[in-house]
């Protein structure tokens, strides 16, 4: 407890400078505005031939995914132990779950969507005043944008780091309209302590000590991309975000106006979540998948789009603070069941991560101890 403590100080105090090395993003055009010019037929470079087919068949539809509801989660009795099994299941076998009667305010809720929804209807002379600057992921642009070939998603993003306080770049959220700046303030503080109950549950379903859970997760960065999919005249050929796990511990996702278009691929194939009202998709990011030794593991997922509604969401990440490094958690290592991922400063793996193109899970396969190495060892 004495070292996870001076970790937690060390997260709060860090300076800001690092984050701004971190990586950036190349510039692209406003999908959002090329779409106000009416446009029939999608650009050449937003056409992906190659991908999987967006429609889900019907027989897709039909799944559904697991839904964990939190207040039996803090049940003392039979309902909690039966519920801890069911998110223990849903963290195995999907890396997904929609969260219910998760116990952020409503109003809170509600303030966040606004702002969001009132952001991107903002004229594009406002928004860029806080695009992207050269290098820096944090802003209003895209990411993962490595060269002038690369193919583009469908979507206009901004994303910015909230906690800890003093990370925050004074030209984006401080700057950001009232309401806004007030709602995403209030929601940062509340997500972050959704997240580290939920980080608790799991290593309770995990029967591990949840020491060994908050070491490496406790005092840690939250991010929060909002994200902008404009309709589309060949929603087909296009994608809104490319196939991929999130690099983070956990994320929660909200949708504002409750548009299907999250597909996530289970068992080998993809299917669409349908957006419960007043719920949270919580999804395990790659962080996590390291900590439980493979035990849980992150879900590759994308974002389609259609040709009439636009669909808006805000995804929060919870993830380890720069320094720490982020490794199985001991308790999970025996002779029979070795480390299967090699130690890493999270530091390093959020580098690594944004100075590629989202590409499925292969961030995380980069730190995969193969076989032969096991074996070595």
């Amino acid at each position: 407890m004495v070292e996870n403590e001076s970790l937690r100080v060390k997260a709060r105090g860090m300076e800001s400078s690092p984050l701004l090395n971190l990586g950036g993003s190349l510039p692209v055009p406003s999908v959002q505005e090329m779409v106000k010019g009416r446009i029939t037929q999608v650009p050449p470079r937003y056409v992906r031939p190659t991908q999987d087919p967006t429609f889900i068949s019907n027989i897709d539809v039909e799944l559904q995914l697991p839904i964990i509801d939190m207040e039996r989660l803090s049940c003392p009795n039979f309902k909690g132990s039966e519920e801890l099994e069911k998110l223990d299941r849903a963290c195995k076998n999907w890396g997904f779950f929609q969260l219910i009667n998760h116990g952020v305010n409503s109003s809170l809720v509600t303030k966040v969507k606004h702002g969001i929804e009132e952001f991107f209807n903002l004229p594009i002379e406002e928004k860029n005043k806080y695009k992207q600057l050269p290098g820096d992921v944090e802003g209003f642009g895209q990411a993962f944008i490595l060269s002038e070939e690369q193919k583009l998603d469908w979507a206009d993003m901004f994303y910015i780091f909230t906690l800890p306080t003093h990370i925050r770049k004074p030209h984006l959220l401080p700057k950001l309209p009232l309401q806004l700046r007030e709602g995403i303030e209030a929601y940062a503080v509340e997500l972050e302590k959704l997240a580290l109950k939920m980080l608790q549950y799991m290593a309770k379903a995990l029967k591990i000590d949840a020491n060994e859970i908050r070491a490496v997760f406790e005092g840690g960065l939250q991010g929060m991309r909002m994200n902008y999919y404009p309709p589309c005249p060949q929603p087909d050929l296009v994608i809104g975000i490319s196939p991929h796990s999130d690099i983070q511990g956990i994320t929660i996702l909200l949708e504002l106006n409750e548009v299907e278009g999250l597909q996530i691929k289970n068992d080998g194939r993809w299917f669409p979540v349908k957006p419960m009202p007043n719920a949270f998709i919580v999804n395990l990011g790659d962080s996590m998948e390291i900590v439980t030794n493979g035990i849980y593991k992150s879900i590759e997922h994308r974002a389609t789009v259609n040709s009439t509604k636009e669909r808006l969401s805000i995804a929060t990440f919870y993830s380890s603070n720069l320094e720490t490094v982020v490794r199985p958690a001991p308790s999970l290592i025996t002779p029979q069941n070795p480390a299967m991922y090699k130690n890493i400063k999270y530091g390093d793996f959020i580098k690594l991560f944004i100075s590629r193109e989202l590409k499925g899970k292969s961030c995380i396969q980069q730190i995969k101890i193969q076989h032969e190495e096991r074996k070595i060892d």
